[in-house]
């Protein structure tokens, strides 16, 4: 059973990673070649004497469009291996030990598990270390940063359980409403303690970038990550709903008949 679950993850995974990998290589790294150019120009016009011109070494518009596609390539190849990690590890392994406590049905049970993973990978970290801008560096080492992270996401994912478990007890005595404030309470203490001892997030911006130029990158990200789950938790439910039909229809023997039986059943 273990193994069917993984290998719908990993189907999702791949899914979304090569569209978020695209949008990566289309969107996001133009933004930044962008910055990073805005960034160079205001420096250069700080140094630069009147009169004097830049003369760009014979080849150096090929080698830029060679790192230009290198990087692209990368950035798809990445974004690949990503969708599938977190495809895998989250709507694969994670999926199949919380499916009983994820509210909704069918569809709906992919769609929230996904709202849940962006909130524990990804927001729960931005919550200490918001989205880093091109060209400024973070306060913490690597190390530290790592470990704040890890940290941060831990206590997302408690939270985002602790949320789906009160949600899946509450429910079907007291009713949706109280139902959905019994599952936003862990994630609002969790979010309230955070911005208690880190104080709010605020993406630190370079001097040589507009505010509005680096709002848009920090924007980029949130929307890449968001669309990575988004696109994730719409092709895990279209994989368990054609796995749910294969499973109806195998025949008047009864078999399939567990694989086609409702999600959380097992």
């Amino acid at each position: 059973m273990l193994a069917d679950y993984l290998v719908r993850g990993v189907k999702a995974g791949l899914v979304a990673g090569v569209v978020f990998g695209l949008f990566v290589a289309l969107v996001a790294n133009p933004l930044v070649a962008f910055a990073d150019e805005r960034a160079h120009a205001g420096h250069a016009d700080g140094t630069a004497h009147e009169g004097e011109h830049a003369v760009e070494p014979a080849g150096h518009a090929d080698e830029g469009a060679l790192s230009a596609a290198v990087t692209d390539a990368v950035s798809v190849v990445s974004g690949v291996l990503w969708g599938v990690f977190l495809g895998a590890a989250g709507f694969g392994v994670a999926f199949y030990f919380l499916e009983p406590v994820v509210p909704g049905s069918g569809a709906a049970r992919s769609y929230v598990f996904g709202a849940a993973g962006f909130l524990t990978v990804s927001v729960a970290p931005w919550l200490v270390l918001p989205p880093a801008v091109p060209g400024v560096e973070r306060a913490l080492d690597p190390n530290a940063a790592t470990a704040v992270y890890l940290a941060a996401t831990l206590a997302g994912g408690v939270a985002s359980v602790l949320g789906m478990y009160a949600y899946a007890r509450v429910r079907p005595s007291r009713g949706r409403l109280v139902a959905t404030v019994a599952g936003a309470a862990p994630w609002t203490a969790f979010v309230v303690v955070t911005v208690g001892v880190a104080g709010v997030p605020a993406v630190p911006t370079p001097d040589s970038l507009p505010a509005d130029l680096a709002a848009g990158l920090a924007g980029v990200v949130v929307f890449g990550q968001a669309l990575l789950w988004l696109i994730t938790a719409g092709a895990h439910a279209r994989f368990r709903e054609r796995s749910g039909r294969s499973g109806q229809a195998a025949g008047p023997d009864g078999t399939g008949l567990a694989e086609a039986a409702p999600a959380g059943s097992r």
